[in-house]
């Protein structure tokens, strides 16, 4: 596979030209590589050039009929999303409703902010997976008249809906399936389980989060399947949220990940799912519990061995193994294309060491739907406030108050602060709250 924006940029670099253009770097030592959108080097968001040659090269790999880069992560690819949701149903005179589950990353509730897209939840108790079957999702359908599902899958813990079968409930009742596949854009090369495989409409693929690109990488896909006019609309869509100073060193390691892939790609995955399969069997064998869900992803569950995350995640690190995430419950790592044997050692090796202690038996609260007193997009377009956690009971939360990761609200925006919220934003160590601020009657008035 040809690597047109590699071409163009290190033709560029060997050539020394006086560089009187961004970024004020001029090239010089590390930073040669990184330019700016120069005659040449194409437009993102209006390629005609080297970028729309290296955007059909990875169409091509995953089988989309469209693909977008994004060098500002899937985030920007979730809000283009949704508005290419919001249009299509203005298109066609329907109500831009979005069914979603309420796993979804706090970027897809900045999106409903940012647009006139509408959105009803479906639930679990559990923070990070919402479970969505088939029946769920038809019986959310046929009660809400959706333009679109949108789902996470794979979530944080590595949990993965069967999106075929959504996918066939979504079409069959002439409902859009969009997908937040951050986590999982080498399951392509994995048993072909990729989204748009699947039959999902749409879906973004963090490539930094397991592919070889720079952090920021990321791909916006459409399949050949979704509305004709998305293919049209797609770069519109990333351009009225993105920057118009996209990085071409994220941009020059997307072509060069999509070279890697057509050459590499099934070959390393069967290798790295492989490695990643037999250290779930040896840390079993060992006493820890594990969550055997996507292939490239180790989820263990600490208080079986007697800790809480932090604590395992410290001793893990101590001995020269960082984890992704962890939380009371649970201790998350992430494997790639990179990983090499030695990583694999190093890490069942470290789990080896650790002592183990009496179970802890302590469970997270529920995570229950509270009142919802006005939309998300409401609730984040007013003043804000901040407040202890122990003084917000009764506020209407304003910002969903987590950080990333791992990036999935408690509460979603626009409800009220209950008991039970006060209690999960204590057990996940959230001290301080934003909420609606309160006016005075003068200003009211």
């Amino acid at each position: 596979m040809n690597t047109p924006i590699c071409d163009f940029i290190d033709g560029y670099r060997a050539a020394k030209k006086v560089r009187l253009h961004m970024p004020g770097h001029k090239g010089k030592g590390a930073y040669s590589r990184d330019i700016t959108e120069i005659s040449g080097a194409d437009v993102l968001y209006s390629p005609r050039g080297i970028i729309l040659d290296s955007e059909r090269n990875a169409a091509a790999l995953f089988n989309a009929a469209r693909t977008v880069y994004s060098t500002e992560g899937s985030s920007l690819c979730i809000r283009a999303m949704v508005r290419l949701c919001v249009l299509y149903a203005k298109k066609r005179g329907k109500n831009p409703l979005i069914v979603a589950g309420a796993n979804a990353h706090r970027t897809f509730l900045s999106a409903l902010a940012f647009s006139d897209a509408k959105c009803e939840w479906i639930r679990s108790d559990s923070l990070l997976s919402c479970p969505i079957s088939a029946s769920e999702a038809k019986a959310a359908i046929e009660k809400y008249d959706p333009v679109a599902l949108y789902v996470t899958s794979p979530d944080y813990l590595g949990n993965r809906l069967d999106i075929g079968a959504l996918s066939q409930v979504c079409h069959e009742n002439g409902v859009l399936l969009i997908v937040d596949n951050a986590h999982g854009a080498y399951l392509k090369f994995v048993g072909k389980e990729h989204p748009i495989d699947l039959g999902a409409d749409m879906c973004c693929d963090s490539a930094h989060k397991t592919l070889p690109s720079l952090t920021g990488g990321a791909y916006l896909h459409i399949s050949a399947a979704a509305p004709e006019e998305f293919c049209e609309w797609a770069d519109d869509a990333m351009a009225v949220f993105a920057s118009t100073s996209p990085s071409y060193l994220t941009l020059y390691s997307l072509d060069k990940t999509n070279a890697f892939l057509a050459q590499n790609g099934a070959k390393k995955a069967e290798i790295v799912a492989k490695r990643v399969q037999k250290l779930k069997k040896s840390l079993q064998k060992l006493g820890f519990t594990v969550l055997c869900g996507e292939p490239f992803k180790l989820t263990v569950l600490p208080k079986s061995y007697g800790y809480e995350g932090g604590e395992l995640a410290a001793i893990l690190s101590e001995s020269g193994v960082v984890c992704e995430f962890y939380d009371p419950d649970h201790v998350v790592m992430m494997f790639s294309f990179s990983s090499s044997l030695a990583d694999f050692t190093a890490t069942e090796n470290a789990f080896a060491a650790v002592v183990r202690r009496f179970p802890i038996t302590s469970a997270p609260p529920a995570i229950v739907a509270a009142k919802r007193v006005m939309t998300v997009r409401e609730a984040m377009n007013l003043p804000f406030e901040t407040v202890p956690t122990d003084r917000a009971k009764g506020r209407i939360l304003a910002s969903s108050s987590v950080s990333c990761p791992p990036a999935v609200p408690i509460l979603i925006c626009g409800e009220e602060i209950d008991d039970g919220a006060v209690e999960a934003f204590k057990y996940y160590g959230i001290q301080e709250v934003k909420v609606v601020a309160e006016c005075d009657e003068k200003e009211k008035i």
